[in-house]
């Protein structure tokens, strides 16, 4: 599995609050992480920052 995977498992309450810091417009719908849908979230986290798939699972990876 992939490192930003595993993270938003472990530690998704922590990172939430991180990109809420960083991104106040995101809503709590923006940053709804459920079980197997881990690639919704990386598109919503996409359309609503401008970065690239990369650069937010970088991004998740650095938090």
């Amino acid at each position: 599995m992939e490192s930003w995977k595993l993270k938003l498992k472990g530690t998704w309450n922590e990172l939430k609050g991180k990109i809420k810091q960083q991104y106040a417009d995101l809503t709590d719908d923006d940053l709804l992480n459920e079980e197997g849908k881990e690639d919704e979230l990386l598109g919503r986290l996409q359309q609503k920052t401008g970065k690239t798939k990369e650069q937010v699972k970088e991004w998740i990876d650095k938090l």
